[in-house]
């Protein structure tokens, strides 16, 4: 199964951050095609050592890497893109991880 982590930092509009992202961009991600789970982190993210500055962790869940890939090519997929740069723009520090997962 492929996963894609996204990771937001803390917002200076935490409120105006958390509507946009459930009300619009949750339900614009939920139709991506090939999307066979979609979680999101509740309450604080900590480290070990404490608080870490990180606010959101969505995490998606595809069959495999190929199936992210065209899910985000899809129409659906440029939308949530699109989307996604109007409440956390590039430059705002979101980082984003693409990953196939093996059992061990």
């Amino acid at each position: 199964m492929a996963r894609m982590v996204v990771i937001y930092p803390t917002p200076k509009d935490v409120e105006a951050f958390d509507r946009h992202y459930f009300e619009i961009h949750v339900p614009l991600a939920k139709k991506l095609p090939g999307l066979r789970k979609y979680e999101v982190s509740d309450g604080p993210i900590a480290t070990p050592v404490g608080a870490s500055g990180i606010h959101r962790i969505g995490t998606l869940y595809f069959d495999d890497l190929a199936a992210l890939e065209k899910a985000f090519a899809s129409p659906e997929g440029r939308a949530a893109g699109a989307d996604r740069r109007i409440y956390a723009p590039d430059d705002s520090g979101v980082q984003m991880f693409l990953f196939d997962n093996k059992e061990v």
